[in-house]
């Protein structure tokens, strides 16, 4: 099993570059709860010398407010009028979509699809029409069915390559790292646990045997297993209806986009992402999340999920199983709303 601690810890902790390049980068829902810490992040990231800020509300605000600090990045915020989504978006690098509605008590993340769909699909057309060659990272939840959603409407503008489409699942690593850190009492910056499958629920399967931790067992892997899978839910809570997780998925996504940077200056760094995987499409499940192998077209690689235990064999059954349902269901929205 590689490590992919050793290629990503850096991007988690310092987003600058010492050999700075120039790139565009977009952000889809910058004044919203994810959008708003992910564009402070994105500022101070040393190779984005173009920021451009979108939403409906509230984005020239933000563009304001971060283009005061010193970095390279010249900033600007844009709403809808005056055509400001084609104008954010023109022949940008790399697209991160944070956009849409949060998380309440009691919501499963399917329970946004009827709200987030609409908004994802739309979004999905101006990056078709303005930036076709982007790298895109969407955030915008149920993931397991946006990203479907985002290839539909390529293929529908022609401009669709599965190598430049993610769902970024960065964030489940994170937590997972965390986790068995607090179970293990261990370093979380040492750990590296893999996480494959979806975004959501029982479609998030980590693979606690490829760790340095293979023996935990018994309750205590159902409750961190659990606990892996239902993270979010703890933040939801907590926030008590002011919102989901907002600055632990902005870390998340800032970091993912670091890495799809990284990936375009030549660099091979590796990152979790949901993708238009090969590794089940036989089986009818055409997105999966796994380690990928970012470069200057997007995925490079997709790794293998390798030897699992019979407990994490039947955990990716049920994701798979899952997965088909919400793959379909982005599909058929499609269809049904063009």
């Amino acid at each position: 099993m590689f490590s992919a601690r050793q290629l990503t810890v850096s991007g988690a902790r310092n987003f600058s570059s010492s050999a700075a390049t120039a790139y565009k980068v977009a952000v889809l829902g910058a004044g919203g709860g994810i959008g708003q810490p992910l564009s402070l992040l994105m500022k101070l990231n040393h190779d984005v010398t173009d920021l451009r800020l979108y939403d409906i509300r509230g984005a020239p605000g933000v563009g304001a407010d971060v283009s005061h600090i010193d970095t390279n990045s010249v900033v600007k915020g844009y709403g809808p009028e005056s055509d400001g989504l084609s104008k954010a978006l023109k022949d940008v690098d790399v697209v991160l979509v944070p956009a849409g509605m949060p998380r309440k008590p009691g919501m499963t993340r399917d329970d946004l699809f009827n709200t987030n769909a609409s908004i994802v699909r739309d979004l999905a057309k101006a990056i078709a029409d303005n930036a076709p060659k982007a790298l895109v990272g969407i955030i915008s939840n149920p993931v397991n069915s946006t990203v479907p959603i985002v290839a539909e409407v390529f293929k529908s503008k022609g401009v669709y390559d599965p190598k430049r489409l993610f769902g970024i699942t960065t964030l489940d690593t994170l937590r997972a790292n965390r986790f068995i850190a607090e179970v293990t009492s261990s370093d979380p910056t040492k750990e590296n646990v893999p996480v494959v499958g979806g975004h959501s629920g029982v479609t998030i399967v980590p693979l606690i045997s490829q760790t340095s931790h293979p023996d935990i067992s018994g309750e205590t892997l159902d409750k961190l297993t659990h606990r892996i899978q239902f993270g979010g839910d703890e933040v939801v809570q907590a926030k008590d209806g002011a919102g989901s997780a907002t600055l632990s998925m902005a870390q998340a996504a800032a970091r993912f986009g670091s890495s799809l940077l990284k990936g375009l200056k030549g660099e091979s760094p590796v990152e979790p992402a949901y993708i238009d995987s090969p590794l089940y499409k036989s089986e009818g499940v055409d997105f999966f999340a796994s380690f990928v192998t970012l470069g200057k077209s997007g995925v490079e690689k997709v790794h293998e999920v390798g030897k699992v235990s019979d407990y994490e064999a039947k955990l990716i059954e049920t994701s798979k199983e899952t997965l088909k349902g919400n793959i379909a269901k982005g599909v058929k929205f499609v269809a049904e709303n063009p």
